[in-house]
Formats: structure tokens, sequence, C-alpha cells
């Protein structure tokens, strides 16, 4: 019982970009503003170290300074991105009709059975 308390991860201290966030937004002077399922961080973070999140296909824009993790993304309805969770804990962004169906087609050429 020990033992599960320390391999426990922090996640407010040392959280996956790729596997733990649903969506960012990108301020002023490189302070970035992470979502998470249950929580959000705010940490500053260069214009490369942003640049390679961006890079890797993960994250799509959404809007101007918004982007989102397409591996998490559950569902669209009405210009809404949907992410995990039911009620009061579901994350959601909005997004324009362009930049929805501009998602969805990435979504349908990374896995085509699932459309």
């Amino acid at each position: 019982m020990m033992n599960e308390a320390k391999d426990a991860r922090n996640v407010y201290e040392n959280f996956e970009v790729e596997t733990d966030i649903l969506y960012f937004n990108v301020g002023r002077f490189g302070l970035v503003s992470f979502h998470g399922r249950n929580y959000n961080i705010k940490k500053n973070m260069s214009a490369d170290q942003l640049n390679r999140y961006i890079a890797t296909g993960l994250f799509v824009k959404v809007n101007s300074n918004c982007y989102v993790n397409v591996a998490k993304i559950i569902s669209f309805t009405d210009g809404i991105i949907h992410f995990e969770g039911k009620g009061f804990d579901a994350k959601h962004v909005p997004v324009s009709r362009l930049r929805q169906h501009h998602i969805k087609n990435l979504l349908s050429a990374r896995n085509p059975v699932a459309m």
C-alpha cells in the first residue's frame, strides 16, 4: 500500500503533454494554459517548446490561441469539440465549422474505420 503512494505521479508537477493534456491555450509572453481532464495548469514555455508540440501533429489549432489534442476528441456537436467525461466533468472547446471539418478529415485519415 505504501508503494502505491510513492509510485503515484503528481500530475501538477510532471504531466506529459501528449497523453495528459486535452487542449492548451497560448497566452502572452509564453504563458500556456494546459487543460487536462480535471485540472488546469499554467506554465511559461518558449516558442521552440511550443512549436515542438504543434509539429508532432497531435495538437491542431482550433482558433487563434487554442490547440486541441486530436487523440482525446470524443465527438463534435454544433461547433463544439467534446472530450472525455460526463456532466459537469466534461470539457469542451468551441470550434468554427471550417476548422471542425478540417479536424474531422484529419481524424478520418488517421483512423478510417472509426469515422
